[in-house]
């Protein structure tokens, strides 16, 4: 695969996860995909551009109501329930979890009232966008188990209350499976912040 084949695939994975803005979207492709000079900042600021614009003239056909505002309203149910709900958390599963520890603390800690967590990754992300399934992990704030699974149960419950179909064999030790989503996350992330 050529390099504008590269950024191309890129620039449609991060455009329609809905998270980064142009700017973001042209450092990440420039920084993380090829070394200096192998990629033309002109043609990649246009193709990221034009990325957006797809994508704004599709949204026009979607639902009022999208699987992502659906998703956005089940994480605000759970942060109200105590769940520290948070989306495109980090790549990976450790970084989740560090992040998880980063804003468990910023919203007070043991003051905060939070006695769980539930978050998606990047990896996560590419996955539901690719297939329509989002994983979730999930745990007890302090790591335990007994009380992780039932915080497994609580966001299980908010999720099927919700109209989402999940799969979950009730262990710790297995994240939450919600099948089927559209992965369809409306705006162009404003660039002016």
């Amino acid at each position: 695969m050529d390099n504008k084949a590269i950024a191309r695939e890129a620039i449609h994975r991060h455009v329609w996860s809905g998270f980064p803005d142009e700017d973001e979207i042209f450092e990440i492709i420039s920084e993380s995909h090829f070394w200096q000079n192998e990629i033309d900042p002109g043609w990649l600021r246009r193709e990221i551009a034009e990325g957006f614009r797809l994508k704004q003239a599709e949204e026009a056909s979607w639902p009022e109501v999208s699987d992502c505002d659906r998703l956005d309203a089940v994480f605000g149910a759970l942060h109200d329930d105590g769940i520290l709900a948070l989306h495109n958390a980090g790549y990976t599963q450790s970084d989740g979890t560090s992040d998880v520890a980063e804003f468990y603390h910023e919203d007070g800690g043991e003051e905060s009232g939070i006695d769980g967590y539930c978050f998606y990754h990047g990896q996560d992300l590419e996955g539901v966008i690719e297939t329509g399934d989002l994983f979730l992990t999930f745990g007890d704030i302090d790591g335990d188990d007994a009380r992780g699974v039932e915080v497994g149960r609580r966001i299980k419950g908010e999720f099927e209350s919700a109209g989402f179909v999940v799969e979950w064999d009730g262990s710790i030790k297995t994240r939450l499976l919600v099948k089927g989503i559209k992965w369809r996350r409306r705006g162009r992330p404003d660039n002016s912040q």
